[in-house]
């Protein structure tokens, strides 16, 4: 009989709350993807609650798509899934079609080159969760200014043991951690 390895990836992982709600999403087998657990995500959209309707958010490393659609279930206007694993975003863009949700766009790009670009729209929120051994909290989140609306909240999931260096404007809103990851709220300058 094939196992998953007790540490692997999921095979999928579920939509908590909202109109999608025990919706599945596909968890492929490939390195570096790591969809938050259910339970950080649990939290911290409970912390977000007050803020989902209407909003435009940006999920930069969407990896599963699961903080993304997430946002949608739970009311966000649009959501916008930044992907650079062609494969991984044609995934994404298929479960958008299965789970019926037009406000969720894919972009097959590479984040930090995609961050480079002249800003069309202001988000609202941002999901800030690169593969950990990528390293690239820090160079996303210097590039994020132009495309943060006035107060935006930036989500940051990073390695337990670490602190990123986040850009000088940034406040802590809320913070929590699991034994091996580290999560954090933000909230922009005006």
């Amino acid at each position: 009989m094939n196992q998953r390895p007790k540490n692997g990836p999921p095979g999928s992982v579920r939509i908590i709350a909202g109109s999608l709600r025990g919706s599945k999403l596909p968890v492929p087998d490939r390195p570096g993807l790591r969809p938050t657990s259910e339970r950080v995500r649990e939290t911290l959209f409970n912390w977000l609650q007050p803020w989902m309707h209407g909003a435009r958010v940006l999920d930069l490393f969407a990896g599963t798509g699961a903080l993304g659609f997430e946002a949608a279930s739970r009311g966000a206007a649009e959501v916008l899934l930044v992907e650079r694993d062609p494969d991984l975003a044609r995934s994404l863009r298929d479960q958008a079609t299965r789970l019926k949700v037009d406000q969720v766009k894919v972009l097959a790009e590479d984040g930090l080159a995609w961050l480079g670009r002249s800003p069309a729209q202001a988000f609202d929120l941002v999901f800030l969760d690169p593969p950990f051994a990528a390293g690239l909290w820090e160079p996303a989140a210097a590039a994020l200014a132009p495309w943060l609306a006035p107060g935006a909240l930036i989500y940051v999931e990073c390695p337990r043991n670490m602190s990123p260096a986040l850009p000088p404007g940034w406040t802590l809103h809320r913070e929590g951690h699991t034994r091996d990851v580290h999560f954090a709220l933000h909230r922009a300058g005006d």
